[in-house]
């Protein structure tokens, strides 16, 4: 996944960041207690030597002054480059870990890319090979179901359940897509129908009209008889028919100009699609 691989670089940038920075501040310490050092030195000595009243020696002293005050103002601007980089670095891995708190598929992206390497260098077992039977038999019977739930159902961990969904999908075994906030998973073999269905999904009042027709059978219902049955307005009705018909959703049961309604053979598949994906997330 292109997600992934720049996470981990972007992981990488950030980490070298905070580490060069680190390796800097210290070295510059370093650097600029030797020039204290130097600079006491040179106090010192001209303590010494003030007694001979020289004013050659005393300019000569004066110039070492100005050059050293001058050096450090050349170095201030040096001086923030380890804060920022640590910042910098910091803030990235900071923004990394807030998208995967925020959104789910943020976080597969960072589980796969973090963990999913940690586990991959342990060889596979029994055990790995029954975890994947049971993902693959879970995804089958229901597809489409998002990271979270499966994960739920299934009582893995975050890395465990991110390795084996990765392990899959890299063996073409699973599919997987984003949806909003979400990434769904599914078993390769399902037919592209069956994808349509699921990531075309009827929701809200789309679904409460497929509902009530769903129960009407083949006479169907008229348009006043839905809108008092799930009670909205007579505009916004039209609008949702007019849209599912569109679709192939519902069909007129006669050819009169006012027809009754009733839920087509497409319809009633897109029903029990959401019907079935809704009850396996909704028992978690």
């Amino acid at each position: 996944m292109r997600g992934v691989l720049t996470v981990r670089l972007l992981s990488m940038i950030a980490i070298l960041a905070i580490i060069s920075g680190y390796w800097l501040s210290i070295h510059e310490s370093a650097l600029t207690e030797e020039g204290d050092e130097d600079y006491n030195q040179l106090i010192m000595a001209d303590s010494f030597e003030s007694q001979d009243d020289n004013p050659e020696e005393e300019q000569n002293t004066d110039g070492a002054y100005e050059e050293r005050e001058e050096g450090a103002g050349t170095t201030s601007t040096e001086s923030d480059l380890p804060s920022n980089l640590i910042i910098g670095g910091a803030s990235t891995l900071g923004s990394i870990m807030m998208g995967s708190i925020l959104f789910e598929f943020v976080r597969v992206t960072v589980l796969m890319a973090l963990f999913s390497p940690l586990l991959a260098k342990f060889n596979s077992t029994r055990d790995d090979l029954l975890t994947r039977g049971r993902i693959l038999g879970y995804l089958e019977a229901n597809a489409g179901i998002h990271f979270s739930a499966l994960r739920d159902a299934l009582g893995l961990a975050n890395g465990v359940t991110a390795y084996h969904l990765q392990v899959l999908e890299s063996k073409n075994q699973v599919i997987s897509w984003r949806d909003g906030k979400l990434r769904r998973y599914a078993i390769s073999s399902i037919s592209r129908e069956e994808i349509g269905l699921i990531t075309s999904p009827i929701v809200g009042t789309r679904l409460a009209i497929l509902d009530v027709l769903s129960d009407s059978g083949s006479l169907g219902l008229s348009g006043t008889e839905i809108r008092k049955r799930i009670l909205i307005s007579r505009q916004l009705l039209s609008h949702h028919l007019s849209e599912l018909r569109k679709s192939d959703i519902i069909e007129p049961s006669s050819e009169s100009k006012r027809p009754n309604w009733r839920i087509s053979t497409r319809g009633k598949e897109i029903l029990d699609s959401s019907r079935r994906l809704s009850k396996a997330e909704a028992a978690i």
